[in-house]
């Protein structure tokens, strides 16, 4: 352990009040930590570097309790590793969202009366930026309120000039190696943000919808398909069956008539078909099915779009005009009523893709975009995980990985939007195509302009890790902060965002990386294991219970429940009982300073300490190095129970308390447990400070007269062990618990004295009788001494007189009464259990109850039993 903060004695004004308020401590603490500039990070430093980049929080609103959770298990981490010695970066900033961001300012406006085609797009965009500015200030004010150690002077958004500069360079790299294209393919569309969205922004969900069956051709030459999408039929421009299904083999490069148009369709063999699948033929629609657009393209069939980009009907007759789904009612009505319907069926709930911003139903929609080609750059992100260069946490998430960076498809770019990244292309009046990079003069003269799509926002925050830090310039920054330490994200995301970073990052950055272990955790949901949402009524904003129980303790509770890969339960009753665990650490440190403790000059030499004194410090050690291991493990869960245990348990309810007899008698017995107990105290903060920093900034300064824990040296572990000690103090131990359990079992209130005689020659428990008997409310025995009941505990015996405590008869009586109750439960539960006719009968969940009832019958016996020996003979 180091002797960090022992250079200063405490200020002699340095008294802390009697209670701790977080509200008057949190927030003018945080700001003289960013005052002090404790948390900025020097490029220049000879120290070793520790980068971890934030995820940056959409500007589109405030930060939920999943921010919360994911920022406290980021700043323990670099809090931990700055008192460490690193030079730690924590890099903020905020992603521009782009459709989500749009729409909410499209709706802001709808609420004035106007769209964003009445500002047009320059005026729509500087609307946006002013709306940044407003929501991305409060986005700050909860990071601050929360604690989060973040380098402010550089912060950075995904929009800001440097990150445009770095967006430009890359596209026009990507472009030049032939991994950027533009081709016409099927993508995901929202007609109701009217903008091509990625696979991984499309949410599944089980829809009721209808399944109908539908007669093609006429007469001999007819088959049967059947859709949950008749709106579509309009554009079929086949029907397709297995090359071996002998069912239609004489249809095969025939024409049929396809019904409500004047067109005749091929019938084509496509082995995508699957024969045991419903009728075995289905319809092609290439411009609305990606599948189907496959099978166009082997087939060189045409592509017929049939809606517009509202997903209304363009097809010329009686449908065009009609919403999809108006449509959709219409045709099947159309084809009943031509005898073509053979089988509908509602509901038929089926999987539908949904867009995940606003929830409409996509439309997979034949379109013109832009794409990057993936092969290459997901075969480097995929090879940098198996050949070790980047570890994810835990293990067992790199399947999850593996799935999709080896399946993955060409990504879609384009964005129909007027807010993000415009993409870099110019077209000339001849079909000239230009892509110009950031230090590049665009074309200009008549007929030239600019493409009007954006880029999507994953492909910014792609080069997050090292845009941030400069790149495309060779940055002092750049050179000692990439790459990143670790990243720490949700799994929720690993596709969306951390591949990309992977993939970019690999690419830009010749072949090194963005970070070198990826730690997955999960999501915060309410304390039934639900997710949380408003829909369902229980979300939570972070802000509400910091203010009620104080930011320290939601992180507590947030790091307490943070198993890796795992989604964490909370409720506001933990929080509540973490608020308990601050003021705990609060009021034994003020009883510390009340009663001397102190962190000046060295540790006594183990033979000067008591076993008390000794045992807490071995403990201690060995709790520096547990807690080293976990953090090194990402196991913040472990990490904060071990603390908790420690501190509350074998700090606060028992050295502090065998510390008062002590510190009573006074003398150099005295003097040292007070240096001991200063030293606990001093790590023990330090310790905690990662994860509750507040409160323990607060009492480390108070304690030791440093400057602040943030920049103090975390502690190590020195290799002290007394296992000696630590078995004589758990000895004295069970002796304590021993007999207030049965001090309670008797009824007796916990500071009702009781005369009693201590036997403890010729064990380790000798030189505590003074400790036994305070903490026991034990007086001295007395001339008229009876022991009414002997505990024999660890080697030694306490006598107890309860004669003038309690009614041993009636207490006798009661505990007979109970024991008889319950060996009748006993003899009932062996009864049915031992019935093989009952429980050839009964379900599992009855049997598991009655074997529940025994064992707690059993366990009752044997603790009434025990109590009855204890007692004397009325």
């Amino acid at each position: 352990m180091t002797e960090n903060a022992q250079q200063q004695p405490p200020a002699p004004d340095s008294e802390l009040p009697t209670q701790y308020a977080p509200a008057d401590v949190e927030g003018p603490l945080y700001e003289r930590w960013v005052e002090r500039g404790y948390f900025e990070a020097d490029a220049k430093s000879e120290k070793p570097p520790y980068t971890v980049v934030i995820p940056p929080p959409n500007v589109t609103g405030s930060l939920h309790l999943g921010h919360a959770f994911e920022h406290t298990l980021i700043d323990a981490l670099t809090r931990r590793k700055r008192m460490q010695g690193y030079e730690t970066l924590w890099q903020p900033g905020m992603d521009h969202a782009g459709i989500a961001t749009q729409n909410v300012v499209e709706r802001e406006l709808g609420k004035e009366g106007k769209s964003r085609h009445d500002l047009g797009r320059e005026a729509f965009v500087e609307r946006v930026w002013q709306w940044k500015a407003e929501s991305g200030g409060q986005i700050s004010g909860q990071m601050r309120r929360l604690g989060d150690g973040v380098a402010w002077s550089r912060e950075r958004f995904t929009m800001d000039e440097g990150l445009s500069q770095a967006v430009q360079t890359i596209f026009k790299k990507l472009y030049d190696d032939e991994l950027i294209y533009r081709a016409e393919r099927i993508i995901n569309w929202c007609p109701r943000c009217l903008t091509a969205i990625s696979d991984i922004e499309v949410e599944y969900q089980d829809d009721d919808g209808e399944l109908v069956s539908i007669t093609y051709g006429e007469g001999d030459e007819t088959l049967v398909v059947a859709t949950t999408r008749a709106e579509t039929m309009l554009g079929d421009t086949a029907v397709a069956v297995h090359p071996d299904d002998e069912r239609y083999r004489h249809l095969v490069g025939r024409n049929i008539r396809l019904p409500l148009t004047d067109r005749s369709i091929p019938v084509v063999a496509d082995a995508h078909v699957d024969p045991e699948f419903g009728t075995g033929a289905v319809k092609v629609t290439p411009a609305h099915d990606p599948n189907d657009f496959e099978i166009g393209q082997r087939h060189g069939l045409p592509s017929i779009a049939v809606m517009d980009e509202h997903a209304v009907i363009t097809a010329h007759g009686p449908f065009q005009g009609l919403d999809r789904l108006e449509a959709r009612s219409a045709i099947v009505a159309a084809l009943r009523a031509e005898g073509r319907i053979v089988a509908e069926k509602r509901p038929y709930v089926h999987s539908v893709g949904h867009c995940s911003r606003c929830k409409t139903t996509i439309e997979p929609r034949l379109s013109m975009q832009w794409w990057v080609k993936v092969g290459p750059l997901a075969k480097a992100a995929g090879d940098a995980v198996r050949d070790g260069k980047v570890k994810i946490h835990p293990q067992e998430m790199e399947k999850r990985y593996f799935d999709w960076v080896d399946n993955l498809h060409d990504w879609c770019i384009s964005r129909q939007l007027w807010w993000g990244h415009r993409i870099p292309v110019w077209y000339g009046p001849d079909g000239e195509v230009v892509c110009v990079g950031p230090d590049d003069e665009p074309p200009t003269g008549e007929g030239w302009h600019q493409d009007t799509d954006v880029l999507d926002t994953w492909f910014s925050s792609g080069l997050w890790p090292f845009s941030t830090l400069g790149w495309p310039g060779q940055t002092e920054s750049l050179a000692k902060f990439y790459p990143n330490s670790v990243l720490v994200t949700g799994y929720d995301i690993l596709f969306f965002w951390v591949a990309r970073m992977m993939m970019f990052g690999l690419y830009a950055m010749d072949g090194t990386p963005p970070f070198h272990t990826i730690a997955l955790h999960g999501m915060v949901r309410d304390q039934f294991g639900k997710k949380m949402s408003k829909s369902f009524g229980n979300a939570v904003n972070p802000l509400d219970w910091m203010d009620k129980y104080g930011s320290d303790a939601l992180r507590f509770t947030l790091a307490r429940g943070a198993n890796p890969g795992v989604d964490v339960p909370i409720g506001e009753d933990w929080v509540q009982g973490s608020r308990n665990f601050a003021n705990k650490i609060w009021n034994a440190t003020r009883f510390a300073l009340m009663n001397g403790a102190t962190v000046q000059g060295p540790l006594p030499e183990p033979s000067a300490m008591s076993a008390t004194d000794r045992w807490i410090l071995s403990r201690l050690n060995s709790v520096v190095a547990e807690v080293d291991a976990h953090y090194e493990d990402f196991q913040f869960a472990k990490l904060s129970d071990a603390l908790f245990h420690f501190a509350w348990d074998e700090v606060f309810d028992w050295y502090v308390e065998l510390s008062k007899t002590v510190f009573q008698a006074g003398g150099e017995p005295a003097e040292v447990s007070k240096r001991v107990l200063g030293e606990v105290l001093d790590v023990t903060l330090r310790l905690l400070h990662p994860v509750v920093p507040f409160v323990t900034d607060t009492l480390w300064t108070t304690l030791t007269g440093g400057e602040s824990v943030v920049i103090a040296e975390w502690p190590t572990d020195s290799g002290f062990r007394d296992r000696a000690a630590e078995q004589e103090i758990e000895a004295l131990q069970s002796v304590i618990t021993e007999v207030r359990r049965f001090r309670a079992d008797q009824g007796l209130q916990p500071g009702q004295r009781v005369p009693a005689r201590l036997t403890l020659d010729g064990t380790a428990l000798a030189p505590h009788e003074a400790a036994i008997r305070q903490l026991l409310r034990l007086q001295p025995e007395g001339d008229a001494f009876t022991a009414t009941a002997t505990l024999p505990v660890a080697g030694a015996e306490v006598a107890l007189d309860l004669s003038g405590t309690i009614d041993v008869a009636a207490e006798r009586k009661r505990l007979a009464k109970d024991l008889a109750a319950a060996e009748k439960e006993m003899a009932q539960a062996n009864a049915k259990l031992g019935n093989e006719a009952f429980l050839a009968k009964a379900p599992e969940n009855v049997v598991d109850k009655i074997r529940g009832r025994l064992a707690k019958a059993e366990e009752d016996i044997a603790r009434l039993r025990s109590q009855l020996d204890r007692l004397p003979q009325a």
